[in-house]
C-alpha cells in the first residue's frame, strides 16, 4: 500500500510504502492482516525502513491507533530495521492512524480494532489495589472467624489475710491470734483470693 504526496512542495518525490500480509489463524478461525514493514522512499530510492510491531487486526476490521510512531514517548510501534541504515535519522509519527489493507467495501473503513491495551498502567494499578483490598478483607474475616468467646477462668489460691480484731465469736475456730507490738490481729487460715482471666 503506497501513500504518495504528489506535488506538495518539497514532498513531491516522497512515498510512504506499507507492506501488509494476511494470514489464516485456526485458533480464531479467521484471516488476520498485519503491517510488517514501513518504507520511506524519496526519488525512487529507499531512505528508511521500519519494522512494525503489534499492528494487526482481523481482515474484516481496520486497525486504529491514536499514535503510530518511531518515538519512545508514543510507545515506538515502528522500530528501525537496522542500526546501519538511515532509519535512525528519521522520526516518523502518524496521528489518528487507521489502516485496512483488505476487504474494503464502498471505500470506507470497517469497524476498527483499537491499539489500546487491555492491561494499561491504570488498569494494572486498579487490579493491584483491588488485590490488596481483598487481602485485607480476607484477613479481617479470618480474624473474625477465629475470635474466641470471652470465657472466664478462675484461679484461686490460698493466701493469708490480716484483719483487725473482730468481736464475733462465731469465727473463733478460723482465727489464730498474731502478736505484733501492741496490736492484736488474727489470720484467717481459709481465706482465699481469686484471679480472673479473660
Amino acid at each position: 500500500l503506497s501513500l504518495k504526496f504528489g506535488d506538495i512542495g518539497n514532498l513531491k518525490g516522497l512515498v510512504i510504502r506499507f507492506l501488509l500480509t494476511t494470514s489464516y489463524y485456526q485458533l480464531s478461525v479467521q484471516n488476520w492482516f498485519r503491517l510488517h514493514r514501513l518504507q520511506l522512499l524519496y526519488n525512487h530510492s529507499i531512505q528508511a525502513t521500519f519494522n512494525a510491531t503489534r499492528i494487526y487486526a482481523p481482515s474484516s476490521y481496520s486497525y486504529h491507533c491514536e499514535h503510530v510512531s518511531s518515538l519512545q514517548r508514543y510507545d515506538a510501534l515502528l522500530i528501525p530495521s537496522s542500526a546501519n541504515d538511515l532509519s535512525k535519522l528519521w522520526e516518523v509519527t502518524f496521528t489518528d492512524f487507521q489502516i485496512q489493507g483488505f476487504n474494503i467495501q464502498e471505500g470506507h473503513f470497517a469497524d476498527a480494532k483499537d491499539c489500546a491495551s487491555f492491561f494499561s498502567p491504570a488498569i494494572l494499578m486498579g487490579l493491584v489495589m483491588s488485590l490488596i483490598l481483598l487481602l485485607v478483607l480476607a484477613y479481617a474475616l479470618h480474624m473474625l472467624i477465629h475470635l474466641k468467646s470471652l470465657d472466664r477462668h478462675y484461679e484461686c489460691k490460698a493466701s493469708p489475710a490480716y484483719f483487725a480484731q473482730m468481736k464475733d465469736n462465731d469465727m473463733g475456730d478460723e482465727k489464730e491470734p498474731l502478736r505484733s507490738g501492741g496490736n492484736e490481729s488474727y489470720e484467717l487460715r481459709n481465706q482465699q483470693f481469686c484471679k480472673i482471666y479473660i
